[in-house]
C-alpha cells in the first residue's frame, strides 16, 4: 500500500511539473509583419493623435520582439518596440515607446491576450504605472492597447490603441 502511494504521489508530482504549457506556440503566431492605424495621447486629458504603423514581431522560442514605426500627425515618425520573454507562464520584458525612453513590462496571458503592468521610466499621468494588452483578435488581426490612470478623475482612460493586420 505505500508503494502504491508513493507512486501516484510522484505521478501526480511530475504530471502536474509538466502542466505548464510553453507559451511557443502563442508567440510564434504572432510573428509577421504588421500594419495598421490607431491613436495616442500624450497625456489622460488630451486629445487623441491618429497614428499609422508598422512592425515586424519575430519569436524566438519563449522570446517576443516587435519592432516598429509609428507616425502621427503625417509628418512626426517614432520608432517603438517591445521584447517579452515567457517563463512559467508569466512575460517580463521592456518597452520603448515615442519618447524613446525604456519602460518596463510584467505580466501573463490571458487567451488570446497578453496582459502587462507597465513601469514608466518617468512620471506618466500622475504616476509610473499603467497597463497594455498585447490581444490576438483573429488569425491575422493584433491590437495594443495601453489604459493608465487619469491623476483628476482616478478613471482608467484608453492612451493608446493600435490595430494591426498581418500583412
Amino acid at each position: 500500500m505505500g508503494v502504491y502511494r508513493l507512486t501516484l504521489c510522484m505521478l501526480v508530482v511530475c504530471w502536474a511539473g509538466g502542466a505548464s504549457a510553453s507559451e511557443a506556440p502563442f508567440l510564434q503566431s504572432l510573428v509577421g509583419n504588421w500594419t495598421g492605424s490607431g491613436m495616442m495621447k500624450r497625456t489622460t486629458a488630451s486629445s487623441p493623435i491618429n497614428l499609422s504603423c508598422s512592425f515586424q514581431s519575430k519569436a524566438n522560442g519563449e522570446a517576443l520582439s516587435m519592432d516598429g514605426k509609428c507616425t502621427g500627425m503625417l509628418v512626426v515618425s517614432r520608432a517603438v518596440s517591445a521584447q517579452l520573454r515567457a517563463a512559467g507562464g508569466n512575460y517580463a520584458g521592456r518597452y520603448i515607446g515615442p519618447s524613446g525612453r525604456v519602460s518596463s513590462l510584467s505580466g501573463a496571458r490571458r487567451g488570446d491576450a497578453i496582459e502587462l503592468g507597465v513601469t514608466w521610466s518617468r512620471i506618466v499621468n500622475g504616476d509610473r504605472s499603467a497597463t497594455m494588452t498585447i490581444q490576438r483578435s483573429g488569425a491575422n488581426a493584433l491590437r495594443i492597447r495601453t489604459v493608465d490612470k487619469d491623476p483628476a478623475s482616478g478613471k482608467q482612460v484608453v492612451t493608446s490603441e493600435i490595430n494591426l493586420q498581418r500583412k
